[in-house]
């Protein structure tokens, strides 16, 4: 039987999502040994991190158009490309310099692949499946994350941290030819003139915004650079918007949000990735760090959310044309949260078995919430204006991830510092789990306001993609 077009794009497109956005995560285990093998200081470890995030955010603004003006197909072909090339770059890296600029480079790629693959594949199915290309795509926008640690750990179990990225190398070829090959073009016969000066706001915004952010996370609340450089970016990102308004062939066309199902659709998932990246960054460390375990057990812990995104996804959309977003979404949230509650009271003696299970279940909850997000998001969404709709939607994902990692970063180093529990090992257990109990409750609590955010979603607005097929 010969397999439909639709879902060879979903295939090729979530290969190549994967790849990229499990790289947020698997360098998280090997930042110690990094550290040690380049000989560098933990500020300087920390921007191979944040320097990958910082260049997602630069690139994701210009993806739409882009793609518009090229062709979708050239330039995921050329994403995976140099995210490849990156990736073996990363790995050849002789100094924490230069490993810190390949990553750039690896951001810079990953910025245009996952917008671009996104929108590939609701261009490929009918507004009445989007429930089905949303389950699709969830597998990457959340296993990948998770399973990053996991990956992470088995790789430094056996081999040296260079194979983190060598791993990227085959993979990458393979996703470059699939792409090549299979994949029909599509581009926009009129797609504008590029917004230089929205390019450079947006830009410059977003990454400053998340310099500033990332500064406090591994600095601490009381980082006044921080904070300057973030409200700078914020200030950046206001006058963006105004300007994006009066432009005619805008970069990224803000009055989408006027479209009141995208612009409430995308307000729950920035709520609920606030807290789902919080909560995903503060569990290996804790493991690590304060009960003794190896990268491989930190990542096998985090592991049962992705099994749970992975059971529930299938099963939510075959019930989202019957139930709609807006209950599905409130019920992932508030699963979410319930979950999330036990980390805020866990002792350096709780049953590891027991937060296993709440790490599943909380993935279910998860799965509740992203099918239908990604569903409902492009509802109302034109097919030519697909692909700036989904470099605003990938770009609020990311925006999302940084802050909700940085914040409990910040809520973590404070308490740290309050409890005299900075250096993070076995002999500060007690003080430093309270201070891990208290940067969980700052995730239990932006996944909670998402629940608020959600009961503003109107399933009516969403009835185009609850036709039954």
């Amino acid at each position: 039987m010969r397999l439909e077009y639709k879902y060879i794009v979903a295939l090729v497109s979530v290969f190549g999502i994967f790849m990229n956005l499990i790289d947020l995560t698997i360098v998280n285990v090997a930042m110690p040994v990094l550290a040690n093998d380049l000989q560098a200081s933990p500020s300087q470890v920390q921007w191979v991190l944040t320097g990958y995030l910082v260049a997602l955010a630069v690139c994701i603004p210009i993806s739409g158009w882009a793609g518009d003006k090229f062709g979708m197909k050239r330039l995921f072909v050329i994403s995976l490309v140099l995210f490849t090339l990156g990736s073996a770059l990363c790995a050849f890296a002789w100094n924490i310099e230069s490993l810190i600029f390949f990553r750039l480079v690896q951001g810079a790629a990953g910025g245009l692949l996952t917008p671009v693959g996104t929108a590939l594949v609701f261009r490929a199915f009918p507004n009445n499946e989007r429930s089905k290309a949303s389950a699709l795509i969830v597998i990457p926008t959340t296993i990948a994350p998770a399973s990053g640690p996991l990956l992470g750990g088995i790789i430094l179990n056996h081999l040296s941290w260079e194979w983190i990225f060598l791993v990227n190398i085959p993979v990458g070829i393979a996703g470059i030819l699939a792409a090549t090959l299979l994949l029909r073009e599509w581009k926009d016969d009129n797609p504008g003139q590029l917004d230089v000066p929205g390019f450079i706001l947006a830009s410059g915004g977003l990454g400053t915004l998340l310099y500033g952010v990332s500064r406090i996370g591994s600095s601490g609340l009381y980082d006044i650079q921080g904070w300057i450089w973030g409200i700078i970016g914020i200030a950046v990102l206001g006058i963006f918007v105004l300007f994006e308004t009066k432009t005619k062939d805008p970069l990224i066309d803000v009055r989408l949000f006027q479209d009141r199902m995208f612009a409430r659709a995308n307000a729950a998932q920035f709520a609920g990735f606030l807290g789902f990246s919080g909560g995903l960054f503060l569990l290996p460390f804790f493991l690590q760090g304060v009960r003794g375990m190896t990268p491989l057990e930190a990542g096998l812990m985090t592991f049962p959310q992705a099994i749970g995104v992975a059971t529930m996804a299938p099963i939510i959309a075959r019930l989202y044309p019957r139930i709609g977003p807006r209950r599905l979404i409130m019920a992932g949230l508030t699963l979410a949260s319930i979950t999330t509650l036990p980390f805020v009271f866990m002792d350096i003696d709780t049953n590891l078995w027991f937060l296993r299970g709440m790490m599943y279940i909380r993935g279910l909850g998860f799965g509740l919430l992203l099918v239908p997000v990604q569903a409902a998001v492009f509802a109302t969404i034109s097919i030519s204006a697909t692909g700036r709709a989904s470099a605003v939607f990938n770009a609020t994902r990311q925006v999302a991830m940084s802050f909700g990692t940085a914040i409990c970063a910040a809520v973590l180093t404070s308490r740290l510092s309050t409890y005299s529990a900075e250096r993070l090992d076995p002999t500060q257990a007690i003080a430093a789990t309270n201070a891990f109990n208290e940067a969980f409750l700052a995730s239990l609590i932006l996944i909670a306001f998402g629940v608020l955010v959600a009961s503003f979603i109107r399933d009516k607005d969403a009835a185009a993609t609850m036709q039954r097929t």
